[in-house]
């Protein structure tokens, strides 16, 4: 074998790539912008005030006991302003987090590591990254549900099959529920499709305030599929709203 025909990499390289070499996977300019988005937040400085390196938020966090999660890892990346690694730690990461926030009730520095992960979600969102795709698409159903009744979830979506966590108080469902349901005095509750009954009016206020915070831009973004379906109920909605308001108006004419 002639030296023309060994690689030119060192072990070390063909295991883990060239780091000069390499093109990284986002360009520069699009790493700094996204930080600038995470740090130009309101949020941002008070929930980052320095790092003592202790460990408490990891070693307090539920998450880190079960997944490859480390809070202070985190705060250690925005302090550092480490771009590729807050990028790195964006792909996956950032959505083992269970938003408790204990992490911020025990850091001595008074940080809150949920908040900054809280904002580094929103960004990633922000960018349309696939990582916040993969996350986001199982709450698909959720989120039509809450669009076309107002609720997030409904009594008849309870099952045995969903819930197998309740363990034994799972049997409780087999209860005739539509009627226990009939029995509750307040008349917004008498159903099983819905948690409970949204007026037209609170429903197209929801539909403003998604669109006046920016949620529904964001779910554009993320799926473009399920943002159609929802502004075809919105509309709807809303014009059966404009009818109701006329049908006031003439009747107050009467």
């Amino acid at each position: 074998m002639t030296h023309a025909t060994l690689t030119p990499y060192t072990r070390v390289q063909t295991y883990i790539g060239d780091p000069v070499s390499d093109k990284p996977q986002v360009s520069r300019p699009q790493l700094e912008e996204i930080f600038k988005d995470i740090q130009s937040d309101l949020r941002y400085d008070h929930e980052l005030n320095g790092c003592l390196n202790c460990g408490i938020c990891t070693a307090t966090c539920p998450a880190a006991h079960y997944y490859d999660f480390s809070p202070r890892e985190i705060v250690q990346l925005l302090w550092t302003e480490n771009l590729e690694g807050i990028y790195d730690a964006m792909q996956e990461k950032i959505w083992a987090c269970a938003q408790c926030y204990t992490c911020a009730a025990r850091c001595p520095f008074g940080n809150s590591p949920g908040g900054l992960i809280m904002l580094m979600r929103e960004t990633a969102i922000k960018h349309e990254m696939e990582s916040a795709k993969n996350v986001l698409r199982p709450f698909s159903r959720v989120m039509l549900k809450l669009v076309s009744t107002g609720n997030q979830l409904a009594p008849d979506m309870i099952n045995a099959e969903h819930f197998a966590d309740w363990g034994p108080n799972i049997s409780k469902i087999d209860a005739p529920l539509k009627l226990l349901r009939m029995a509750i005095p307040m008349p917004t509750l008498n159903t099983t499709a819905t948690a409970w009954e949204v007026n037209l009016k609170t429903s197209v206020e929801l539909y403003t305030i998604w669109e006046e915070t920016g949620v529904l831009k964001q779910l554009e973004g993320i799926d473009r599929n399920l943002f159609d379906v929802i502004a075809d109920f919105m509309d709807e909605k809303r014009e059966d709203w404009k009818d109701f308001l006329a049908e006031q108006e003439d009747a107050k004419d009467d």
